[in-house]
């Protein structure tokens, strides 16, 4: 199994509120009271250096707030309302940016960051449950694509061991810039989102294959950036071949997976639902469902579908009969540029008469309370009977 924080960062249950209405964050370590969260979103925020002299604080992208000193050499601040969601922050002291030693460490923006995750009322779909429960694995293989060792995360089902008989489709899922394969679980709760849907019937039995975005063939150098590319041209990354030649391949001769195209699905965020839509729309003899989250179109400019994404929605009827469900969802509340782009390929589309479906998650911005929420509406339609 991946052993992580991750049994603590979702339970919801085992903080004890205080009677000003905070309570500690489930992503602080063992025994941190702090950072706090109130019942209204707000963060009060304190650490220990008593010989700065200056002391402030980012969560997300909302601005930096100067923290303020106590006489016991304490800094604190509480924040405005944070909207509900997991986003990282980080301090700085004395000009040096560091991360909160209260708090876990996620990797994100390249490199660890401390995170804290804002309880949004009423959504308990990604939280830990009394529910049967799936294993997520960690897997090392050397990629003969990118000549390097290469590391997956995934996720099991919860009757893969005891259901030896039965086979499971697969869902590839990606992460999104900046982040690796870790992120799914750790920042997304993908594995608990699934356990929660699969013991209400809502989803079919599934493995799920997180892999890290970033491959580049051996003997090229890697690209400065495989964002905010436009629709048509091919991202210049070896992740196509890697995830074609070597993962797909690994994962069909380890695991008891069903290993044809109408079991198989790849879905990501931002960054990796532009690889996501770049491998699948080219090789549609692979993938039955595709899952694009905040990431079509970066740009946001026209879209010629007899083109783009290797001319795969030129033919509508063709397009329908390979693929089973093109879903393509973003937040409400996304930054223009990229919210843009999705709106435009989802007109598009269905100009085009491309079948789809388009959900916009209510009030989220490009951040992992989206993606949480595109996945909990996209998992339920793989995998089913068709009509």
């Amino acid at each position: 199994m991946l052993l992580s924080a991750v049994v603590l960062l979702s339970s919801g249950t085992s903080r004890a509120q205080t009677d000003d209405g905070f309570q500690p964050a489930v992503t602080n370590v063992p025994n941190a009271q702090y950072p706090r969260i109130g019942s209204d979103g707000r963060i009060e925020f304190r650490i220990k250096a008593p010989d700065a002299h200056k002391v402030q604080v980012q969560v997300g992208a909302a601005p930096t707030m100067d923290m303020v000193k106590g006489e016991d050499g304490v800094w604190t601040v509480t924040t405005q309302p944070i909207v509900p969601g997991f986003h990282y922050y980080y301090l700085t002291i004395d000009g040096v940016t560091v991360d909160d030693p209260a708090s876990y460490t996620f990797y994100g923006v390249g490199k660890d960051s401390g995170g804290i995750d804002v309880p949004e009322n009423g959504a308990d779909f990604y939280l830990l449950k009394d529910v049967p429960h799936g294993e997520v694995r960690e897997r090392w293989y050397h990629s003969k694509t990118t000549g390097t060792w290469r590391h997956l995360v995934i996720y099991m089902p919860p009757d893969y061991e005891t259901n030896l008989k039965a086979r499971y489709p697969v869902l590839y899922l990606q992460h999104g810039s900046g982040e690796d394969e870790t992120g799914w679980v750790k920042q997304g709760h993908a594995n608990f989102i699934l356990d929660n849907l699969i013991a209400a019937g809502k989803a079919k039995p599934m493995i799920i294959v997180m892999s890290n975005g970033y491959a580049t063939k051996a003997g090229v150098l890697p690209p400065t950036s495989s964002a905010g590319q436009a629709p048509g041209p091919r991202m210049p990354s070896g992740l196509e071949d890697e995830i074609l030649n070597d993962t797909i391949p690994l994962i069909d001769s380890t695991y008891r997976t069903i290993a044809d195209q109408s079991r198989r699905a790849m879905a990501g965020l931002s960054m990796g639902s532009a690889q996501t839509l770049q491998i699948t729309t080219a090789h549609l003899d692979k993938f039955a469902y595709i899952g694009a989250f905040s990431g079509a179109n970066f740009g946001g400019g026209p879209v010629d579908l007899k083109t783009a994404y290797s001319g795969a929605f030129a033919d509508p009827a063709g397009f329908s009969k390979k693929v089973k469900v093109l879903f393509v969802g973003i937040g409400t509340a996304e930054p223009d540029r990229i919210r843009n782009g999705v709106l435009t390929l989802h007109g598009a589309l269905e100009k085009a008469g491309v079948k789809h479906i388009f959900y916009e998650a209510p009030g989220t911005a490009h951040e992992w309370q989206t993606w949480r929420k595109d996945l909990y509406q996209f998992a339920p339609m793989l995998f089913q009977a068709q009509k």
